[in-house]
Order: C-alpha cells, then structure tokens, then sequence
C-alpha cells in the first residue's frame, strides 16, 4: 500500500484509535453498559441451570466423526436429541472433541458474544450506504460504527431473545449468518463470491435459498459459484464419511420430526404457526401449500426490490425473513437476522417519528419473549386460544408483515435521478439499468 492510500485510509481508522486510547464519556459509559449486561448474563447462566443441549449435540457428532461412529444412531442428553446436520457439518465439529464439555460451553458463549460485534459491523455496512439517503449515507455509517455504538448495541443485543436463546443452547446461528452476510455484502465482481454461502449451506441446509436470490437477481456467477462451494462440502463428506453421507442425503434430510416438535412454541416457522392455530400436529397440505406460495412470493419480494430500489440490503433480508417462514422448524434462535433487520430499519428511520416508533417496537417484539410467557408444557401449545396465538407466533407474524410492506414499498421504482442510481454501491440487474443512449456518468469529485 502507498503512502498516499495509508494517508486516506486513515480517517476511518482514527475514531476507533482515539476512543480506544482517549476514551470519551460516551466510550466509558458504553463500554460500563457492555460489562454490567455481560456481568448480568453471567449471573443468569450461573444462577439457573443451563443445559446448553446444542453444543452437546455438536460434540457428539464432532466425536462420531473422528471416531468413525455411527453419526445418526446416537441420542444425547436428557430430552434425547440426535444429529441432524449434514456429514460436513461434523467433520467442522472434531475440534469441539479437544475441550471439555465444561469448557466448551464457556468457550461457545465467549465466541458467540464475540461474533456479535462482528455482525453489527457486517449489518452497518449493508444497511448505512449511498443508497438510504445520498451522501448522508456515509456520514450515518460513520457514526453507526464508532466504538460507543458498538459497545452499546453489543450490550443491547445479546438480550434480545433470539441471541439468548442462541447462547442458552450453544447454538451456531450468529457464525453462519455473520459468513452469509459477510458473502453477500461483497461487491458482484469479488473472487468467489457465494462461495460462503454455499459452505453455509453444507453445515445447514437453509442458506441455500441466498444462492437462489442471486441467481433470480441476475448474479449468477454468484449462484454457481454458490452450488460449487455447498458440492465441496457434499464431496468431503463422502470423502471422509462416505456411510453417514449416503444416511443423511437419502434418509435422514427428510426426517423433519428428528429437528423436533413442529407445533410447539420454540418453532417460529409458518408451520408451527398453521399447527397452534388448527390446534394440529400436522398442518399437512396446507402448510406445504402456504409456505410454497411463501416462499415464491417472498424470493419476489426480494428481488421487486433490489430491481426496482437497487438495495440489495432489503433483498437480503426478505430472502432471509422468506428462508424462516418456509423452513418446516425455525427455532426462535434461528431469527438472528433480527439484528440486521433492526440496523436496516435504524437506517431508514432518518428523524422521521413513526419510522422511529417502528424500530423500537420491532425491538421490544425481539425481547418480549411474548411465546415463553404462555402455557406451553406438554400439549398446551395446541391448546391456545386466539387472542394468545400473535404472542405465540410473533416472529413468523411480523416476518409476514415485512414482506408484505416490503411489497408495497417497492411497487414503484423511486423518482431519482439516473446519476444517483449509478452511485449505488449494488450494481442493478440489466433489466433495471437506464438505457445506454442516456448519460448516467457521474462526476468525479
């Protein structure tokens, strides 16, 4: 790097640098409210016995494949779960063998808290752009991403219900949708881009739908290189575990009922919302015919407005919303995109007070916990009357609700000018483009 790029580079870098070595009150403040939530997190895990069931479950299976066991004959901990991830999955799971399981579970919250930062960070950067609101674009993501902010929001953010419940059960929610998004937010012409998706797609089947979004936007260099990364997983797998591979892709992937009950209030999906409501343990037909028209309403929805608003933030998110409403089981902790959701709303919100009240009541709906503070022991989950079925679906509802305001929104294509949609730091597809025979070149500065 020359001189002149170290000399213009460092601006971005001196408010952390200044903060960092003359904190200022806000940094000392943020900084207190980060250690007094993590001292109360700590006293939450240390006062109620937490199980932690989910790592215990990734270090079986890391240990059945460094063993050569059978990864889908064994059942772990008291409630008896099994693994349900692919072949691929495990082998990134041998690591979690070297530690105690004591061990683990204070290294998985450590881990886990450290990543939230980083999804802040990746949320800042896709939603604060050119494109919500002109130059000031740039200024708002500067001050998004002082150390103050961060601090605060990391503090806020691990009591939002999905991330508690993603570190309660040493879940792996918070890396998969940091490597998501961390692909996604890559610009269109970067090396392998989509390659990390299609990896996250190898540890779990539901990130494939983003390689379908960048296929129906017209990226489909993106998408195949997608498909390639998500078949190096399956070949290594096979490679490495050729019996357990051939169990998962054609037996064990479409037994849903290994994943849990579809009906209980942990699963926030448009099935377990269909379940409570038809008071069912099967919604059969009617789900599978709902989620379909779901998920290709949806997938539209994200593509109407990156073609037509050119902010592939918002299809992110509609395809992510769209992947927890068709998913048969989407456990509460699944909904961490609830972080980039509310970092794309704070970045629309531009003083504008109903837009500002729509933001903290997506928040308190993300921390209301509504769905636990119902009668949900043994069967009562399908025994709920209908005032108590929003508070046990609050996720799936407003996933819904986003999509479809999100349709509305995006109906028209704005009334900008041609130069300010080649500004936009997402390339639009061909179809979106202005014509050729009209000047869209901008300026330099």
């Amino acid at each position: 790097m020359s001189a002149a790029e170290g000399t213009r580079s460092l601006p971005h870098r001196r408010p952390w640098t200044r903060h960092l070595t003359r904190p200022d009150k806000k940094t000392i403040a943020a900084a207190v409210l980060l250690l007094l939530s993590l001292a109360g997190l700590a006293a939450v895990f240390r006062l109620v016995s937490l199980s932690m069931s989910d790592i215990a479950v990734y270090r079986a299976e890391g240990e059945a494949a460094a063993t050569g066991g059978d990864l889908y004959g064994f059942t772990v901990t008291e409630w008896n779960l099994p693994a349900t991830y692919p072949p691929f999955a495990a082998l990134l799971f041998i690591p979690t063998t070297w530690l105690p399981i004591g061990a683990l579970k204070v290294a998985s919250v450590l881990v886990n808290v450290a990543l939230v930062p980083v999804l802040l960070h990746l949320s800042y950067k896709a939603a604060y752009t050119p494109g919500t609101g002109g130059s000031a674009g740039a200024s708002r993501l500067r001050r998004a991403r002082t150390l103050p902010v961060v601090l605060a929001a990391t503090a806020v953010a691990i009591w939002l219900e999905p991330f508690f419940q993603t570190l309660v059960f040493g879940q792996i929610n918070i890396a998969l949708t940091c490597l998501v998004l961390w692909d996604l937010a890559r610009p269109d012409g970067a090396r392998l881009k989509g390659f990390a998706v299609g990896v996250a797609t190898g540890v779990k089947l539901t990130p494939a739908v983003f390689a379908v979004y960048l296929l129906i936007t017209g990226r489909v260099r993106a998408a195949c290189t997608a498909l390639a990364g998500f078949v190096c997983s399956v070949l290594l797998g096979v490679l490495v575990l050729p019996d357990a591979s051939v169990e998962f892709w054609t037996q064990r992937m479409f037994e849903t009922g290994r994943v849990g009950k579809a009906w209980i209030v942990d699963n926030q999906s448009l099935q377990g919302l269909l379940a409570r409501c038809l008071h069912t343990e099967e919604p059969g037909l009617l789900w599978a015919g709902a989620a379909l028209l779901t998920g290709m309403a949806g997938l539209l929805v994200a593509r109407r407005v990156y073609v037509r608003r050119g902010l592939d933030s918002w299809g992110v998110l509609c395809t992510a919303v769209t992947a927890l409403l068709v998913s048969p089981i989407s456990w509460s902790h699944h909904w961490v995109w609830c972080v980039p959701l509310l970092v794309t709303l704070g970045a629309h919100v531009r003083g504008v007070r109903w837009r500002r009240a729509l933001l903290v009541a997506v928040a308190v709906l993300f921390t209301a916990r509504t769905m636990w503070i119902l009668p949900h022991q043994g069967d009562l989950d399908l025994h709920l009357t209908w005032w108590q079925q929003p508070l046990a679906a609050p996720y799936p509802l407003l996933g819904l609700a986003m999509l479809a305001a999100v349709a509305w929104w995006s109906r028209r294509a704005p009334a900008a000018p041609l130069a300010t949609l080649a500004r936009r730091p997402f390339p639009l597809p061909r179809s979106a483009r202005p014509s050729r025979e009209l000047s869209t070149r901008v300026p330099e500065r």
